[in-house]
């Protein structure tokens, strides 16, 4: 039975990932973070009680921040595969927060880097590097595209990506960085733009709300379905040799198309419920991002089927059916070929 340890276990991606991996065979170790309050929402439905016997998912207590941690964690799962999936991820607040940013994102992947080299682990590592290290770059932006990183997210990731170059060109690790465009899904957090705007929509709906603040609604972006991208951190990890891979959808909207999509997916305008707010607006913007994803589908066979607006009716249709539950136990049910369902 294969081992994988995924930071950010708890988040949207990890989650998915967790459900991937849990359905492939593995034996499944997540990092969390130490919380007075319970903070595995997204994971309670895959989570098994340690005592049971089967249990292929087990959670430690742990964070990118502890270096010492994070060494004897390696020795003690020693797993085959190591997922870097924990960060601080919301780019505006990177503004706000740019030390911790650096800390957590930047520093953070070379701790946990460091600690698959001190611990003498043999195994594979995937850095979750992202398209907002492009920044101000035209458009399509590929493996090749020079970075220009407008955010202290964007920088910190720039950090995390050579970071894991240098210790497989250094070292021998097998380290890889998959370069993900946007890519979102109902489990996305509700401040991010694509979930706040959907939550909005349902609630608006729903006569619980009037209107939604937005800040720029001209930004381009290419948004994808999570639940694909992880199938394609995986076989990042399942190639013969490491290497660096963008994954996108190769299509790209405006975060107006995408109000658009979502209001209209339920039969509303969306002018009639849009307020404008600065607060929202970053000191520093990335206009356009769309990926170029063509040596992903050549290397690894990996291709993405939902574009942004197929998202957007997605995320919308759960967010209504999750206020029908309010208060009651919910999670978004997925299924795609070669993706299988939760064991």
């Amino acid at each position: 039975m294969r081992r994988a340890l995924i930071t950010g276990v708890t988040g949207q991606d990890g989650s998915y990932l967790a459900e991937l991996l849990l359905g492939k065979g593995y034996e499944v170790h997540g990092l969390i973070r130490r919380a007075s309050m319970f903070n595995t929402g997204r994971i309670d439905h895959l989570y098994r009680d340690p005592h049971e016997q089967g249990a292929r998912m087990l959670l430690h207590y742990g964070d990118l921040t502890d270096g010492v941690r994070l060494v004897n964690l390696m020795r003690e799962i020693d797993p085959d595969e190591v997922y870097n999936l924990g960060a601080q991820s919301h780019v505006r607040v990177s503004f706000d927060e740019p030390e911790h940013t650096g800390n957590a994102t930047a520093l953070g992947a070379m701790r946990l880097l460091e600690a698959v080299r001190m611990s003498g682990v043999q195994c594979r590592y995937y850095q979750a590097s992202s398209s907002e290290m492009f920044g101000a770059e035209t458009p399509p932006q590929n493996e090749d595209t020079p970075f220009y990183p407008r955010s202290p997210y964007g920088v910190a990731k720039v950090y995390g990506y050579w970071a894991t170059r240098n210790y497989r060109e250094a070292y021998g690790v097998f380290a890889a960085n998959g370069i993900l465009f946007n890519h979102e899904s109902p489990r996305r957090g509700e401040t991010f733009v694509t979930r706040k705007i959907t939550r909005a929509v349902a609630r608006i709906k729903a006569g619980l709300d009037d209107h939604v603040y937005m800040g720029n609604i001209d930004a381009e972006r290419d948004w994808g379905y999570a639940p694909e991208y992880v199938e394609g951190m995986w076989r990042m990890l399942q190639a013969d040799e490491p290497d660096d891979f963008v994954l996108a959808t190769g299509s790209s909207m405006t975060v107006r198309d995408f109000l658009q999509a979502s209001f209209g997916h339920v039969g509303l305008n969306w002018e009639d419920h849009v307020r404008f707010d600065d607060r929202y607006l970053r000191p520093s913007e990335v206009d356009a991002l769309r990926g170029d994803a063509s040596k992903a589908e050549k290397v690894l066979g990996w291709k993405a089927t939902v574009d942004g607006a197929r998202l957007a009716q997605i995320m919308v249709d759960a967010d209504v059916e999750a206020l029908e539950h309010e208060g009651r136990p919910w999670i978004d049910k997925v299924e795609l070929p070669g993706w299988p369902a939760t064991p």
